[in-house]
């Protein structure tokens, strides 16, 4: 990630909390613009085509956002990067400045992998243990694994709690190799 992405998030973030804007309107709005940009490469090699002057993207950007409806500072940020000649790297400011305001929260992010699907109240409460061995609120995502045979594998940032089957496995044959 590039130096300059993060610095515009944080400002971006900045502002969102200064003037107390709904972050959850602000993440839907940045959802809609997002899917936009991303479902259409003509519009892409519009705002990075640097034949084409600023002026006129944001122009653009202006009659994009009549039918996006995004708030004036959503719309801001965008017309900065694209007066700076990054919003080729908007999806990256975007995801930072998601994480940066998931930070700033006490929201941590949590991966869980399961052996088999899990039900709304199962994730519920694994959720909820996970933010208790987390200390702090926790957003999961999750993956399935049918190698691991049974548990859960549990990854908070750079620490990995296995409670799987297999793991416990392999430490038992580990332990008695070692012992």
């Amino acid at each position: 990630m590039a130096a300059f992405v993060s610095r515009y998030a944080q400002a971006f973030l900045d502002v969102v909390t200064t003037a107390k804007l709904d972050t959850a309107a602000i993440d839907r709005q940045l959802t809609d613009f997002l899917a936009t940009w991303n479902g259409s490469p003509a519009l892409q090699e519009f705002f990075v085509n640097p034949a084409i002057a600023a002026v006129q993207k944001v122009e653009f950007l202006d009659k994009l956002n009549a039918q996006l409806g995004l708030q004036k500072e959503l719309r801001n940020l965008i017309a900065v990067l694209i007066h700076n000649d990054r919003i080729g790297h908007v999806s990256e400011v975007a995801a930072s400045y998601r994480a940066a305001l998931q930070q700033r929260l006490g929201i941590r992010q949590a991966e869980i992998v399961t052996a088999r699907e899990l039900t709304d109240q199962e994730r519920g409460t694994l959720v909820d243990g996970v933010g208790k061995l987390a200390g702090s609120q926790v957003q999961a995502s999750f993956t399935l694994d049918q190698s691991i045979l049974g548990g859960a594998v549990v990854r908070i940032g750079s620490t990995v709690y296995d409670g799987s089957v297999r793991g416990r496995l392999e430490r038992l044959k580990e332990a008695l190799i070692a012992g």
